[in-house]
């Protein structure tokens, strides 16, 4: 029987993919479980798996385009079986018009061998689109003798960019630019062959060849382009971001609370952590987080979700942490922040951040957060306002600490101080609430030997 490869989703918010690589050519044997492709989803890059033995027989998707989720990707079928009915039937994702009501699409995903499941915690799952598994589908009949198979898909490697045009991230066009780069001797390992930050870097690092002064003046574009602009596809990523933050900052009535805390205890107590050897070594950014955690833990009227005709009170703190990357914003969580050390939270956090950088997370590592954080202290920023993340009930945005002139005790001292901006969902939180838990995040800040106890 054959099986058809449909593009699954590979992350509960995925309602897309692009195909970057195939892993199979057509003909070539395949195992249950073996890796078929690698697709770009809304967060990382992940592996799409066989669900069936056999021989890919037919690539419907070629690599470099996006398709929904539920689009034949592929068909697994023995050497000598003829798939012509199914090659015929793609091209539309499944299920099509008239498709089963969503408790047969359960009853029939339970029932298939094999099915596609993504790893989620169900208290923190909402309206994840249904997927349908990779299916197993009886033989058809033998084709005709005047019936000829489709013409078959391109064959593997990396759809390259035209001809003096080269795909890269707006960062990594600038540092090319700073450092004097031909991003045309650079070799790409972002999405598609897309050029990224690392690439310049390690092009840097290796002196790759550079263009003569000749023939590129400084007011001259690094990349040849033809007309007057250049348009460049929207990753999975950036597409999320936009329909993301559409869906936050008109419709939800947000309020914004901003404190400013004194640093200086932390800083001494890092300072005495760190004497004591790298494996107590933590940053601001950790202490900031397990504060943040711990404030969340005896605020639960915070720690929430808007679900529109409820609203969703956590027991658990599961705490978000923005992380930029070369195409975007990317959300990791710490499960279960305020019950971790700092050192565990430093570990953790800068591994996620690692990971996000080079979209190799897995989907139960950026779902399911309750409340979130942003920093773009290590940016220069004093103070900034971050958008919610629906349905959170809130987002605390950090800046910069700096050494200020303030007054203690009727004397002028020099403190470490950094300040914070809530943003608050009013449907959920009024001011005073949100009030009361800066307070409890101040105590915490401006006493961290509470957050080691």
């Amino acid at each position: 029987m054959a099986t058809k490869v449909f593009m699954e989703a590979l992350s509960p918010t995925m309602e897309e993919g692009r195909l970057v690589k195939w892993l199979k050519n057509e003909g070539d044997t395949v195992k249950s479980g073996e890796a078929l492709a690698e697709v770009e989803t809304d967060k990382a890059i992940m592996e799409l798996v066989a669900r069936g033995d056999g021989v890919l027989r037919k690539r419907l998707i070629n690599e470099g385009d996006t398709a929904p989720v539920g689009t034949l990707a592929g068909v697994i079928a023995t050497a000598d079986e003829n798939i012509d009915a199914l090659v015929a039937g793609a091209g539309a994702p499944a299920p099509a018009a008239g498709a089963p009501t969503p408790e047969k699409v359960v009853a029939t995903q339970q029932e298939t061998a094999g099915a596609s499941s993504i790893p989620r915690r169900a208290e923190e799952s909402q309206g994840e689109a249904s997927t349908p598994p990779q299916q197993k589908v009886a033989a058809t009949p033998p084709a005709s003798p005047g019936g000829g198979p489709a013409a078959p898909a391109p064959s593997g490697g990396n759809i390259q960019p035209p001809t003096g045009d080269v795909r890269s991230s707006p960062l990594a066009r600038r540092l090319a630019s700073e450092r004097g780069l031909d991003l045309h001797s650079v070799q790409g390992s972002g999405p598609n062959g897309r050029i990224i930050k690392r690439d310049i870097e390690a092009a840097a690092a290796a002196g790759a060849a550079a263009p003569s002064a000749a023939a590129v003046t400084p007011s001259a574009p690094v990349i040849p382009r033809e007309g007057d602009y250049h348009d460049e596809p929207l990753t999975s990523i950036r597409k999320t971001i936009a329909r993301r933050l559409g869906e936050s900052i008109g419709p939800i009535p947000t309020f914004y609370l901003t404190a400013e805390f004194d640093l200086t205890r932390v800083m001494e107590m890092r300072k005495a952590m760190t004497e004591l050897g790298d494996q107590f070594k933590v940053s601001v950014n950790d202490v900031l987080l397990k504060a943040t955690a711990v404030a969340l833990s005896q605020h639960p009227e915070v720690n929430a979700h808007w679900l529109n005709d409820k609203i969703r009170y956590h027991n658990r703190v599961h705490l978000g942490m923005a992380v930029a990357t070369d195409d975007g914003l990317i959300v990791p969580v710490i499960w279960d922040a305020d019950r971790k050390r700092m050192s565990e939270i430093s570990r953790e956090a800068k591994e996620l951040a690692k990971r996000a950088r080079e979209r190799k997370l897995k989907p139960e590592e950026f779902t399911g957060s309750t409340f979130s954080v942003s920093n773009l202290g290590m940016f220069g920023i004093d103070q900034f306002t971050a958008i919610i993340n629906p349905p959170e009930a809130g987002i605390l945005a950090i800046g910069t600490s700096e050494e200020k002139l303030v007054v203690v005790n009727g004397e002028p001292v020099v403190r470490s101080r950094v300040r914070v901006t809530m943003s608050c969902d009013h449907r959920i939180i009024d001011g005073a609430v949100g009030a009361k838990f800066l307070q409890t995040l101040r105590r915490l800040i401006e006493n961290p030997l509470m957050l080691v106890y």
